[in-house]
């Protein structure tokens, strides 16, 4: 039997030019209707698109051209969109609504003298220009997205704009003909129309501008370019240059720029962002490395074994996409609204049209086209949903500033719409609950008093370069120990070091170091360092004269704000759940001291965006928190991605919420301010409909003008401005800190 070819391909793509939820139903609707598109998932928060389809059928080129034509542009999504060139957008755009702007204001003084009666016969012809030039102007592009859609059968924001935007300029041109239509007042509602959008076309794209502005700020980006020997020289080559075999030189506070094997040297490297590990790794020949890491100690060469999409770092990238594509749909409450709220504007026009000829007609023998077109044009403008379309968007810009406020960066409609109803907050360990960083926990001195232990441990670490080393010297330090430069100094990598201090040698480092270099330890002293062991403490020892003097612990300590945080989340019946790559001893120990119950340990970076799609099996509501590249695929699955911590690039772009800083607090005051938001948010609704429930039907009539049917929208809008920013126009709940949040 003939084994069939598989031809699904994905196309992952970072999208520029969104600016409502209008947009992410065009791009979909667009792509359900193109042959050979599988599925289609669009993230208006990330400014992203992945779709599956049939090479056979479609080709990739097709796929992007589509997007193209719908007027959006197309980026590279594994890289951060950079600020510069949505400068240059929201800097189009700003122009766009300068010339409208202008224009508008023009025509409102016409528009003013015309109301107080002053009426000259060039008027309409001056609102004519004006209409056209705002309409084919500044609003071209406008009209390049409703025919794109159109031609595809989608009805979308720009369709209905253009709908009012023609039928006044029509209704204008009938005026020319008729007497009783006013030609001035339809040209003018072309105008407001065709402005307003490009005004909230650049309000949400500076919005988006400023928000990435600041998502810039925290990102760390991996090197451009690593030193490359070619003959004995150290040559700067881009990391894209890079091939298998090639020999790179990474010194020490470097990041690793590349997965290799390291073929000479030996250093401590930091894996946490990628393993999740607080403590340093202990490398050296014929170890492997992976790119992202951080090099700490000492100078290292690395042989390149692994490009392209073999690095662990492309790896992470791609599972990132994976679960993007399974993660649980989310219909924004305001896309519930607007999925059939265009098809009855358009039904209500056209029947107001009909009614006032053909049923007027037939039932009154009366056929009056000039009332049939001021209702439908009424219709077209009352209904116009600004409104509606600003209702969610006001209301978060209010709580993402509020967020601001506290340090937080709240960057998605399912930041506020979702995390008020998530029942499990999943907390990755390192970073998150702990510091990041070792810590010393416990001195243990034999024969001689803790203060002189300390005093030299420190004499003999502090010339070492080793994380562990200068955990202890600032422990020392802080304590205000007096400790001496030593009189001689020997490492030996990923083991230990030895140092003369006070005429006495002192010897300092692991179990098997101590035993090699002949220090004797009891039973007794051995038990109590397997103890410190099994807690997750990295433990060190002290000889002098072949006798074991000291112990000390260290450990990745958990924050200050960990214990109440942990308690805030269980009060709001939510589950903490710890997630780690840590050894389960380490875990535990963690998960016991902070009050977490559930723990999953020795988690691969794929592993735990699979366990987050274990808990949203049921249909349960999950956040993630965490920090490094390996929880990626992870924040990205969870309903709810927390970003906390500087972060790295690609765990900020899968993230909903960014936490700067390392103050576990705020996850719940996010969520406080989420709840408060989503709650304005539907009040904004409530808001909108009374307007548009009310101005539609009454629009139907024709007794309502389109140019007061304009103003009814404004009126409208900046009820829900208000309602958003300053006068609380319905009843409504506030988010306040609470005692224990506050005094952090």
């Amino acid at each position: 039997m003939k084994k069939k070819i598989d031809n699904t391909s994905k196309f992952h793509v970072k999208i520029g030019g969104m600016s409502c939820s209008f947009c992410v139903e065009t791009i979909k609707k667009a792509y359900r209707k193109q042959a050979g598109v599988k599925s289609v998932n669009v993230s208006i928060s990330h400014e992203e698109a992945l779709i599956i389809y049939d090479s056979s059928v479609v080709t990739r080129g097709e796929i992007e051209k589509t997007l193209i034509d719908l007027g959006f542009s197309v980026r590279d999504p594994r890289k951060v969109k950079a600020f510069e060139e949505q400068e240059k957008e929201l800097h189009l755009a700003k122009k766009y609504l300068t010339v409208a702007a202008i224009l508008t204001f023009v025509s409102l003084l016409f528009m003013i003298l015309m109301w107080s009666g002053i009426r000259l016969w060039w008027f309409r012809w001056l609102m004519l220009v004006l209409a056209l030039v705002t309409m084919f102007g500044p609003g071209w592009h406008i009209k390049k997205k409703a025919w794109q859609s159109l031609k595809r059968g989608i009805l979308n924001q720009h369709n209905l704009l253009e709908f009012v935007a023609f039928s006044g300029l029509t209704g204008g041109f009938i005026g020319f003909f008729i007497p009783n239509f006013s030609s001035a007042d339809f040209f003018a509602v072309s105008i407001f129309v065709t402005s307003y959008h490009i005004l909230s076309e650049w309000s949400s794209m500076l919005v988006r501008t400023r928000a990435s502005k600041a998502v810039q700020k925290l990102i760390d980006l991996q090197p451009k370019n690593a030193i490359v020997i070619q003959n004995g020289r150290e040559v700067i080559k881009d990391i894209d240059e890079l091939k298998t075999g090639d020999i790179v030189r990474v010194k020490p506070g470097e990041i690793i720029p590349v997965d290799g094997i390291v073929i000479d040297g030996s250093s401590a490297v930091d894996e946490s962002i990628i393993t999740g590990e607080s403590l340093p790794v202990e490398k050296k020949k014929e170890d492997e490395v992976v790119g992202g890491s951080i090099n700490q100690s000492g100078s290292i060469d690395i042989e390149v074994n692994k490009i392209g999409e073999e690095t662990f770092l492309q790896r992470v990238i791609k599972n990132v996409e994976e679960s993007r594509a399974l993660k649980p749909g989310i219909l924004i409450i305001v896309d519930k609204v607007l999925k059939y709220y265009i098809p009855v504007v358009l039904i209500f026009s056209a029947g107001a049209f009909i009614f006032w000829t053909v049923i007027s007609y037939l039932l009154y023998g009366l056929f009056d086209i000039n009332r049939a077109v001021f209702a439908a044009l009424s219709v077209l403008v009352m209904g116009y949903p600004c409104a509606l379309g600003m209702a969610m968007p006001l209301a978060l810009i209010k709580g993402g500033g509020k967020a601001a406020e506290n340090g937080i960066l709240m960057r998605s409609g399912e930041a506020f719409q979702i995390f008020p109803k998530v029942r499990v907050i999943v907390l990755d360990k390192t970073g998150t609950i702990t510091k990041g960083k070792p810590e010393v926990v416990e001195v243990v001195s034999y024969n001689y008093n803790k203060k002189t232990v300390l005093s030299l441990i420190a004499s003999a670490e502090m010339l070492s370069e080793h994380p562990l080393a200068r955990a202890i010297v600032n422990y020392v330090e802080k304590h205000k120990i007096s400790y001496k430069k030593p009189e001689g100094f020997e490492s030996f990598s990923g083991r230990g070091v030895k140092a003369g201090a006070n005429n006495d040698d002192i010897i300092a480092g692991k179990l098997s170091f101590l035993k090699e270099e002949g220090i004797e330890i009891d039973e007794q002293q051995f038990s109590r360092m397997e103890e410190l062991s099994k807690k997750g403490n990295s433990v060190i020892g002290v000889g002098v004269a072949k006798k074991l003097i000291g112990i000390i612990g260290l450990a990745d300590t958990i924050k200050e704000d960990a214990l109440n945080t942990i308690k805030e989340i269980k009060m709001n019946n939510i589950e903490p759940v710890m997630i780690t790559g840590d050894n389960k001893n380490t875990a535990k120990s963690i998960a016991k001291q902070v009050g977490i119950e559930r723990l999953y340990a020795g988690v691969l970076p794929e592993e735990k965006a699979e366990k987050i799609r274990e808990l949203q099996r049921d249909g349960t509501k999950v956040a993630m928190v965490g920090d490094g590249v390996n929880d990626a695929p992870a924040l990205m699955q969870a309903d709810v991605g927390i970003a906390i911590g500087t972060g790295a690039d690609i765990t900020i772009e899968s993230s909903d919420i960014i936490i700067p800083g390392y103050q576990m607090r705020k996850i719940m005051i996010s969520r406080g301010i989420a709840k408060e938001s989503y709650a304005k948010t539907k009040q904004n609704l409530v808001i909108a409909f009374l307007f548009n429930g009310i101005g539609v039907p009454a629009a139907t009539t024709g007794l309502v003008n389109p140019v007061w049917a304009m103003v009814a929208m404004i009126a409208s809008i900046s009820t829900i401005l208000l309602n958003s920013f300053g006068i609380h126009i319905l009843p409504h709940g506030r988010y306040r800190l609470t005692s224990k949040q506050k005094k952090f």
